[in-house]
């Protein structure tokens, strides 16, 4: 990281850090509070609150509550500010969301599809181009979750649906912005993410997993993905395809998957394992409403399942030790309706010191959201740059003023621990 040298690179330092502290309480702390927390003066810390909110990007509301004298006051998200259109893709419908600092969620649009990757991406990159164009430079950037391995530059495998090296993009129809070319103008090409690796970011910043040295997050929907969490960052492998615990032979099981190893863990956890234990038909990202039906009434399919859960848990925290493990997804609805025979299955497999300190099991506080908010986490952290902030400016005068429309969307907000 480059040190400030100059008054105006430590001004600008500074801008940087009260936004990002903003961003991660979920704009519910007062200026004094910030002021303190990041060590500031208290006339730099008004100096600068006013600079973002001429910038536009902050905008102070009094706090709910106050003591006596001058009313304290709360930096928040701009009502014409910076916005991440974020969406997870899932193997049988999308979700498009915009979402504003601080990690308030609006739902734009929720679209269903046919499985194939021309008829998940295409319909989702008009919305995608449609929602960017109405609210112009506001969108600062564009995060993507899918439920597969991605590599650099967008390329995604989802094996159970037939998807080999989807050139995301490409598909969604977005090219290279002059950005690439030292342009002054916002990125176009999405940060495109595993949705076990967002949804465990999210659940760093904003979850469960939030001040954990050493965590393990596993998100299960159709299969199950999981990945280690290490002060805050999911790991993500040499080549960034990480987030894949549930291709290890950790069910004990000897079918053979479709990535093309035998005994994947994901085949016995998850909505086509529920479904299968049920006498269903499964696979091809299909069967949700089904599935949740079974784990409705069908004890004995959902207690299958949470012992495959149970079991291959122990053996990932013999190997790792984790202080938490968190579940997200369908996990946390098995944890919540069978935890106690997924702790049983899985006791037996730990080793006598983890037995002894078993790290705590936790369903995901931020319920279905976490991949979606994962990939808002992506855009604000290439966002609240320096370099980020330098680019808003120069675009500020022309800025677009409008906001995601009120009578067409769903607002989204999550209370507990963490408030977002």
């Amino acid at each position: 990281m480059k040190i400030a040298t100059t008054s105006g690179e430590l001004r600008a330092h500074n801008r940087v850090r009260l936004l990002r502290a903003v961003h991660d309480c979920g704009a519910a702390r007062t200026r004094s509070q910030l002021t303190r927390d990041l060590g500031l003066a208290r006339g730099t810390a008004s100096v600068l609150v006013a600079g973002l909110a001429d910038d536009e990007l902050l905008h102070e509301e009094p706090a709910s509550e106050h003591a006596r004298g001058r009313p304290t006051q709360v930096p928040g998200p701009h009502p014409h500010g910076p916005l991440a259109l974020a969406a997870d893709v899932r193997e049988d419908a999308w979700e498009l969301a915009a979402c504003e600092l601080g990690g308030r969620v609006t739902v734009l649009e929720v679209r269903p599809h046919d499985g194939t990757p021309e008829g998940a991406l295409a319909p989702l990159g008009e919305a995608v181009a449609a929602h960017r164009r109405r609210l112009g430079h506001r969108v600062v950037g564009v995060g993507m979750a899918l439920p597969g391995p991605v590599r650099h530059g967008g390329l995604v495998a989802i094996t159970h649906l037939g998807w080999r090296s989807v050139n995301v993009p490409a598909l969604l129809g977005l090219h290279p912005h002059a950005a690439h070319r030292g342009g002054s103008e916002p990125p176009d090409l999405p940060i495109v993410g595993n949705d076990t690796a967002f949804a465990a970011l999210a659940e760093a910043r904003r979850g469960r997993l939030r001040g954990v040295r050493v965590g393990l997050h596993l998100h299960v929907d159709f299969d199950l993905g999981g990945v280690l969490v290490v002060d805050g960052h999911p790991l993500g492998g040499a080549g960034e395809t990480g987030a894949e615990f549930g291709h290890m032979p950790l069910g004990g099981g000897d079918r053979p998957c479709d990535c093309g190893a035998i005994g994947c863990w994901g085949m016995d956890v998850g909505a086509n394992a529920l479904l299968r234990h049920a006498g269903l038909a499964y696979g091809g990202g299909r069967g949700r409403e089904q599935a949740e039906q079974v784990l409705a009434t069908n004890e004995e399919a959902v207690a299958t399942v949470a012992r495959a859960l149970g079991r291959g848990v122990a053996a990932l925290v013999n190997a790792h030790d984790p202080e938490v493990v968190t579940l997200s997804g369908l996990g946390a609805e098995l944890w919540e309706r069978a935890g106690e025979a997924l702790l049983a299955a899985g006791e037996p497999y730990l080793m006598t010191i983890r037995r002894d300190r078993p790290p705590r099991i936790e369903g995901s506080a931020l319920g279905w959201r976490g991949a979606l908010l994962g990939a808002m986490e992506s855009v604000f952290d290439a966002f609240l740059t320096t370099e980020g902030l330098e680019l808003w400016r120069k675009n500020h005068p022309d800025q677009a003023r409008d906001t995601p429309d009120q009578q067409n969307v769903m607002h989204s907000t999550f209370e507990g621990e963490n408030p977002i």
